[in-house]
């Protein structure tokens, strides 16, 4: 990863459905040389493949999470599809501190609790271009059952709708992630230099 740090550094909030190529987009932000961090998130579901611990999520036990929870370590959290999932306010306060931009990769009910301690934050919904495009992606993915895909379609134009009302959406191009890269740079562009713009504290 790039080692070298941004004037006016954002924290981002990166929502979209399961399966829309929210790792993707980040991934190829890093190759591009952006220079960006990823707090890793906690979960108490198990590693998809490629996933590394401390890097992707930190892979926990239910009453691990709990004790997170209950201790004030984590910004914000949500079950969902009988998963735990949250952010650890370490995680968040690292990054900051590298200089580059911190982007957070979470679930739309995530990132509504996130609005409330992050006002300051860059919120983007990264949406498929169609949800034939979606379900393509997330049979290929091949982590789930057909039954558990046909339940996140069904609720990921609600997500999508309830991301907008808060978010930047941002259509992930199919077969050009580089359009898409450049899309969310523009966003980023424009923030920075948006006037009265307050950094965001941990």
């Amino acid at each position: 990863m790039t080692t070298r740090s941004v004037e006016s550094p954002l924290v981002i909030v990166l929502t979209g459905p399961s399966g829309v190529g929210k790792d993707a987009l980040v991934d190829r932000l890093v190759e591009r040389g952006v220079p960006v961090e990823r707090p890793a998130t906690m979960t108490t579901r198990a590693p998809r493949a490629g996933e590394s611990e401390g890097v992707h999520h930190y892979f926990v036990e239910r009453a691990e999470f709990l004790r997170n929870l209950e201790g004030g370590e984590l910004l914000e959290h949500a079950e969902v599809y009988g998963n735990l999932y949250g952010v650890p306010r370490q995680s968040v306060r690292k990054a900051l501190g590298s200089g580059r931009h911190v982007v957070i990769r979470v679930d739309v009910q995530g990132a509504e609790s996130l609005r409330q301690v992050l006002p300051g934050a860059l919120f983007l919904s990264l949406e498929p271009e169609s949800l034939d495009t979606l379900r393509a992606h997330l049979v290929a993915r091949a982590s789930e059952p057909e039954d558990q895909i046909e339940r996140r379609l069904a609720i990921a134009a609600a997500e999508i709708a309830r991301a907008r009302t808060f978010c930047l959406a941002v259509t992930n191009v199919e077969g050009d992630l580089d359009a898409t890269v450049d899309a969310v740079l523009a966003l980023i562009a424009n923030e920075q230099s948006r006037p009265g713009r307050m950094a965001v504290a941990v």
